[in-house]
């Protein structure tokens, strides 16, 4: 091998070891700002390099948002469908879904912010592979829902898509104020799954819910 080819190759593998860097910038600056407000300079600032650099890893400001909003997504779908397909009954899978996604507050919130807040500003191709894995997690929610009710562990009476709409807007709001307030993610868990179940679990016979 050539001196110029193994200068080329590690700079390559410099790169690559690079661009989890070069993403997380690009999140921290996307929630932060907005994709409006947010400039590749602002990247490229973050990271204290030219902003030349960053197009090795992205060939725009939207192809950036795109790999922001993935990271977003990563991971979910895979942990809901280990989990719904998983052991326990309904009702425990649908606490370890409502765990599940709330964890990546830990280590990923402005990536969730982002895919959130910004995703919308996609192109529409973008947007329509994102929103794939956004429609697949929601049917792993629904099929435990509705699993539950053909049980009889889950209230009859339930609209399955309202409560699943219901489920993961309370859990993606929190990416907009957690941090700001003393909870921890186990404790919104903990407080979110009691909601839910009591609000899903089948009623003692002959007990009315109270007005």
């Amino acid at each position: 091998m050539s001196a110029v080819s193994a200068s080329t190759n590690r700079q390559r593998a410099s790169q690559r070891r690079r661009a989890p860097q070069i993403i997380e910038a690009a999140a921290q600056v996307f929630a932060e700002r907005g994709f409006h407000g947010a400039t590749t300079q602002d990247i490229a600032d973050v990271l204290g390099i030219r902003q030349a650099s960053l197009y090795y890893y992205f060939s725009s400001k939207e192809a950036a948002l795109e790999l922001v909003c993935l990271r977003g997504v990563e991971g979910f779908f895979e942990a809901a469908k280990a989990i719904s397909t998983g052991p326990g009954d309904a009702r425990k899978r649908l606490i370890l879904l409502i765990e599940s996604h709330l964890s990546p507050l830990l280590d990923r919130g402005n990536f969730i912010k982002v895919f959130l807040n910004e995703r919308q500003f996609l192109p529409t191709e973008s947007r329509r592979r994102i929103g794939r894995w956004s429609r697949g997690l929601e049917r792993i929610f629904e099929d435990v829902i509705k699993e539950g009710i053909a049980k009889g562990e889950f209230r009859a009476d339930l609209n399955v898509r309202l409560v699943t709409l219901a489920i993961l807007g309370m859990c993606n709001a929190a990416s907009s104020w957690y941090g700001k307030e003393n909870f921890s993610v186990a404790t919104l868990a903990a407080e979110f799954a009691r909601l839910v179940t009591d609000g899903v679990d089948k009623r003692p016979a002959g007990r009315r819910p109270s007005r």
